[in-house]
């Protein structure tokens, strides 16, 4: 290990406990800054835990529950000069309740139809309301949920959103206003909703997609849709936080403000430190870059993470390095779409309530971002929105899936829309289904791969602006995909292979069965297109 990894390793748990807010003014930091990670409770023993790769996952030790008061565990260790491997292994299984892989749900043996499986995995994703215990990092949710599956032991936010299709189109109401006020409870605890319903999870969010959930919900009662709406305006003002203080060129946590004064966000994880649970995966490609500081590196991760594409060519400044990542540096068009999105639904809603400062304050603000997102994401040659590099004022090559998104919340024009659903016919359909990228990087979030939250996007998208035949070719190359799978192993995978419709690949972890928003879009898009 030569001196920059030394310093690299040294710096990363000396500065856990102090994780850093992003650049720029100081505002008083947020609740959820006050709640430990596992790194920072154990500090060096979780460095040495997962630096030494006890466990083949690095999200097993933080997923583990102390059997002692952390402090207790954590001066046990420090009594011991060293250890081995074997014998920090068995002072962790002494002292924590390790978890176990989860079961993967039983692969069905009769093939009944798509429906009928779907509807029999809802039970076996189910869990129980979560009450807090002291050096666990499981947040407490008070009503039961929908997890993802394998791996994804907790409740995740965008995730949840295309779980939750699937449950209405069941009927599964209950289900649906359960998670609905879950997260809202997160809203209420911690002022956002994080990533998933752990403490390593509270630096950052995701994909804001708590106003769809609130829209597949019940409407009728007037006092719970107006407590919804109002905790639509806290998240709301979680992304825009910083949005008053920047001078262009500036930014702050999630905004940027841009060179005309407009303002539009980015993805941007709060702390500077490796990511708990993929830990030693970022502390050795931080040893990569040479030529930026580790915490850069750490916080354009970590921030890739909150965009749920983690990781993909998008975020690569060379388009095919993760040491090139540049995350920070990007304000991406579904982030800004779904973010307009927001800005509509809490105009509508207040428009409901007839709260005419409100409607005035976010009509404003959606015709505002909708403008900015023309001048700086709109490529009108390609036909595409793009994302945009807002330190170098560029707008990036990088043609996704993500062009889809401004049709999904209605803020492409006709002609615009028109446009992309050429450019999506020509450089996103693949035989299987829709194509994240249009490049191979050996990232996830990367062609091959299709993934099922994106599907339902763009057929929801297209079918909004009536473009009904790329809508239903897509959904249907889809179902096909998923239906061939199951036919062959008898499982709902987490992402798929859409160039030969088969079992996906990549990733920082193995292929993970289950699986929630697939089971959830494939049972949506079963209404939309049943099976002849």
């Amino acid at each position: 290990m030569n001196r920059r990894h030394v310093l690299i390793a040294s710096a990363v748990w000396l500065t856990l406990a102090a994780p850093a807010l992003a650049q720029a003014p100081q505002t008083a930091r947020p609740k959820a800054s006050e709640i430990p990670s596992p790194a920072d409770t154990y500090a060096e023993l979780f460095h040495q835990v997962q630096m030494r790769k006890l466990f083949p996952d690095g999200k097993t030790f933080v997923d583990a529950s102390p059997k002692r008061p952390p402090a207790q565990i954590l001066a046990a260790y420090r009594a011991h000069a060293t250890f081995t491997d074997a014998e920090l292994k068995r002072f962790v299984t002494a002292n924590f309740v390790v978890p176990q892989s989860t079961p993967a749900p039983p692969p069905s043996k009769d093939r009944t139809t798509l429906k009928a499986h779907i509807a029999a995995l809802w039970p076996v994703l189910t869990r129980p309301p979560v009450k807090a215990v002291d050096g666990d990092s499981a947040l407490p949710l008070d009503k039961p949920f929908v997890v993802p599956g394998g791996r994804f032991r907790e409740m995740y936010y965008w995730d949840s959103y295309f779980t939750l299709l699937g449950l209405a189109a069941d009927g599964r109401t209950e289900a649906v206003e359960n998670m609905v006020d879950d997260f809202g409870g997160l809203i209420d605890r911690y002022g956002h909703i994080p990533n998933g319903t752990r403490t390593y999870y509270l630096s950052r969010s995701q994909p804001p997609f708590y106003f769809a959930m609130v829209g597949l919900a019940d409407k009728t009662d007037k006092a719970r849709f107006k407590a919804r709406l109002d905790l639509m305006r806290r998240e709301h003002a979680f992304w825009m936080d910083g949005e008053k203080t920047l001078a262009p060129g500036q930014a702050y946590r999630r905004v940027v403000a841009l060179p005309d004064g407009a303002v539009l966000n980015r993805y941007a994880d709060d702390r500077a430190t490796p990511r708990d649970e993929s830990y030693r995966e970022d502390v050795l490609t931080a040893r990569e870059v040479a030529d930026r500081p580790a915490g850069e590196v750490f916080r354009d991760l970590r921030s890739s993470a909150e965009s749920g594409w983690d990781f993909s060519s998008r975020w690569l400044a060379d388009g095919k390095s993760l040491k090139t990542i540049q995350t920070t540096s990007i304000i991406p068009i579904d982030l800004n779409a779904l973010i307009y999105g927001l800005e509509t639904a809490i105009a509508q809603g207040c428009a409901d309530l007839a709260d005419a400062p409100c409607v005035a304050e976010f009509s404003g603000r959606a015709k505002a971002r909708r403008t900015a997102m023309d001048a700086y994401l709109w490529d009108a040659p390609r036909g595409l929105y793009l994302d945009y590099q807002w330190r170098e004022r560029a707008r990036l090559d990088h043609p996704s899936a993500a062009t889809l998104y401004p049709l999904f919340v209605g803020a492409a024009s006709a002609d615009q829309a028109k446009a992309v659903t050429a450019s999506t016919r020509a450089l996103l359909l693949a035989p299987g289904g829709l194509r994240t990228t249009t490049v191979s990087t050996g990232q996830q979030w990367d062609t091959p791969n299709g993934w099922a939250p994106l599907q339902w996007v763009a057929v929801s998208g297209l079918r909004r602006y009536g473009e009904e035949a790329l809508a239903k070719d897509i959904g249907e190359r889809w179902l096909a995909t998923v239906d061939r799978e199951y036919r062959a192993s008898g499982k709902m995978l987490e992402k798929y292979d859409v160039e030969e419709a088969k079992a996906g690949g990549g990733g920082e972890y193995p292929l993970q069965d289950g699986f929630g928003w697939t089971n959830g879009v494939t049972r949506a898009l079963l209404e939309l297109y049943p099976a002849p």
